[in-house]
């Protein structure tokens, strides 16, 4: 066994394996571990490069060396009487000397870092750490198991409709966790144990930081991956969409339909198939006879055009042949790449590859930029790949199963750069999918084709918290949900009404879905804020109304995100981590620091229990009274009632008393 520093480097060189670990910002390590005959580095690395840092402190002794870094010490350990516990890392607070993390090998094997070779110069990797009775863990992307604590868990780290893989842990115990790559592979948050496995890979990759706020965390992090850009003012209203308009009459129809009734329209948005085949990256002619005149009328109303762009490339498109010449498409590595059928044997764009990424941004600038379009819907991004077999993908940048993960980062980075390259810098892309840092090319992401049901409300509402603490700022839901929903059936009109109460507490305020009705199995359904009802219309028409308020709040609270990373859509712990209670909390959250939000995600449920967190004063939105944190009240919630509490003495609540009283007016 060897131990050296160089530099602010601690390096422990074992046999054919190598361990690294440096520091990486402040009160942070990046640890890395190669084997002999391996790469020295994954395909993507999601970190932002820093400077050599000269601040860690290195101590080598005889049974271990440690490396501080700000508030976080490492421990190799070199004692032990078997192999295992040789090159063991601990992680602790620096201040406290409390244990963040540990890696756990087996009593005889395997090791925690356990390595092996798998062909081609890459290895497959499975990591082994501690698991802590007392500890929680959020963050991980988005997943519909319905939890917001992923302890116990067992997560698929692969992109997929409804599956976000963002493969970053905010702890309970004061850290954060970083797994830097792309690989496809698996998370297991055991009770013995936790197991993070990448099927091929070049090296171990990983970056831990310490923090005594989940806000110090989650600080680190995003200055670690990057920070959102300002949302651009627009982007706060309301967004109209459905599936499917099928023509520009029909898209103007609807916003004028709008304007007539006052309602406010910040989007609409026109979603797949408007096209003539996929992978042509145009309008159909015959639809959309003239885009320019649709998005200027559009823009004189107030409202922007945002419309779907799909990463596939049918084989009868005007675009297939230049590209699979010029090697732009996905390939396998076996077989004929047939990837999607849908209208057609579809091939993705390899979006790993930046010559794809300048011509797909080409046609889409020639097609819909030059119209005035400037708002991009990038939809089927996972890819969504069918059958699921990722290690028979051939990108530019590697094999599927090392580097699939990345594709919607990719996909999205074409954009970004591409409205830059025009001069844009009010830059939004509503995607379905994401990897660690895509944040920072002004992505939003919407939780994808989720059923209609009060079920799946209750499972967004965690989801979309993980994905605030995953560094997604920028969220939203199809309100309503996407399929199922009958839109003259009760059940519907009551979920539509609720799944708006709490949409319009949510980063992105956004209708769609692929509604049916009783006399259709499924169709082009009407799906306005008008088509469910007298009811529905009557509260759903306020809470619009409600948003426009709030949009100022809003405003100010996404510049914190662009400038500190820390998300206005948050669990209630994030703001109290010394209330032990509020890690319990998981139907609640924070809308910016002085909103709480308890939504009703249950059918005919017409009161809740409300926890209010200890070290605030917390007063009822609509009715002004007055409470104590730390408590735990029942308040009533008829169907056009929404629990909300301000904390007291915030400015805020006056948005509340003026709503509450041009209503009464």
């Amino acid at each position: 066994m060897n131990c050296i520093s160089t530099g602010s480097r601690l390096t422990w060189q074992h046999q054919n394996e190598k361990l690294v670990i440096e520091p990486w910002n402040e009160n942070s390590l990046r640890i890395r571990c190669t084997l002999r005959g391996a790469g020295t580095a994954n395909a993507y690395d999601a970190l932002s490069p820093v400077p050599e840092q000269s601040s860690a402190k290195i101590e080598i002794n005889k049974d271990n060396a440690t490396i501080q870094n700000g508030s976080i010490i490492a421990r190799i350990s070199f004692a032990g009487t078997g192999r295992n516990e040789n090159g063991v890392l601990h992680f602790y607070h620096a201040t406290t000397g409390r244990e963040l993390l540990a890696e756990q090998p087996g009593m005889h094997w395997p090791p925690a870092r356990n390595l092996h070779h798998s062909g081609n110069s890459s290895v497959r990797i499975e990591y082994s750490l501690k698991s802590y009775a007392d500890e929680k863990i959020y963050g991980m992307g988005q997943h519909t198991h319905g939890k917001l604590d992923q302890k116990g868990c067992v997560l698929d780290l692969v992109q997929m409709n409804t599956e976000v893989s963002i493969p970053f842990v905010l702890s309970s115990r004061g850290y954060g966790f970083l797994w830097n790559n792309p690989a496809i592979g698996q998370v297991v948050f055991g009770a013995n144990k936790t197991r993070w496995v990448a099927e091929s890979a070049q090296c171990l990759d990983c970056w831990i930081t310490a923090g005594d706020t989940p806000r110090e965390i989650m600080t680190a992090y995003m200055q670690a991956v990057g920070k959102p850009p300002m949302m651009p003012e627009w982007a706060t209203g309301f967004w109209q969409c459905k599936l499917r308009y099928i023509s520009q009459a029909e898209v103007l129809g609807v916003a004028r339909a709008y304007h007539k009734r006052g309602l406010p329209l910040s989007v609409i948005v026109i979603d797949f198939f408007h096209w003539t085949k996929q992978g042509d990256w145009q309008f159909d002619p015959a639809c959309f006879p003239d885009p320019s005149a649709m998005v200027d009328e559009l823009t004189a109303m107030g409202t922007k055009l945002m419309v779907s762009i799909w990463p596939t490339v049918d084989r009868r498109s005007i675009n297939y042949a230049e590209m699979k010449e010029k090697g732009l498409l996905v390939e396998n590595e076996n077989g004929i790449p047939a990837h999607l059928e849908m209208d057609g044997v579809q091939q993705f764009y390899d979006a790993t590859n930046p010559e794809a990424r300048e011509f797909i941004w080409e046609k889409v600038s020639k097609n819909y930029y030059r119209h005035g379009i400037k708002i991009w819907w990038l939809d089927a991004c996972e890819p969504e790949i069918y059958p699921m077999d990722l290690a028979n993908l051939r990108y530019s940048m590697g094999n599927g199963a090392q580097v699939s993960n990345i594709y919607p980062l990719m996909h999205e980075k074409a954009f970004f750069d591409g409205m830059q390259r025009m001069g844009e810098q009010d830059i939004v892309l509503v995607s379905r999918s994401a990897w660690v840092g895509s944040q920072k090319y002004g992505v939003a992401v919407w939780s994808g084709d989720i059923p209609s049901t009060f079920e799946s409300l209750q499972q967004q509402l965690k989801a979309g918290l993980n994905m605030a603490m995953s560094g997604i700022s920028w969220w939203n839901t199809d309100i309503g949900g996407f399929v199922g929903g009958d839109i003259e059936s009760d059940y519907f009109r009551e979920l539509i009404v609720r799944w708006f109460q709490y949409g319009v507490f949510c980063p992105l305020f956004r209708l769609h879905g692929a509604r049916v009705h009783r006399q259709m199995e499924v169709g082009y359904v009407p799906n306005e804020v008008w088509s469910f009802g007298d009811v529905a219309y009557g509260i759903i028409s306020r809470i619009l109304m409600l948003r426009e308020k709030l949009r100022p709040y809003i405003m100010s609270h996404m510049k914190i995100a662009h400038e500190t990373g820390t998300p206005i859509m948050r669990p209630l712990f994030y703001d109290f981590p010394d209330d032990s209670h509020a890690f319990d909390i998981e139907d609640q959250f924070l809308f910016g620091s002085d909103i709480l939000v308890a939504p009703v995600i249950t059918q005919s449920t017409w009161s809740r229990t409300v926890y209010l967190p200890k070290g605030a004063a917390w007063t009822n939105a609509w009715t002004g009274a007055k409470f104590a944190g730390g408590a735990v009240i029942s308040v009533a919630a008829a169907l056009d009632e929404i629990p909300v509490f301000v904390r007291e003495g915030c400015p805020v609540q006056s948005v509340f008393a003026e709503f509450k009283q041009n209503l009464l007016s």
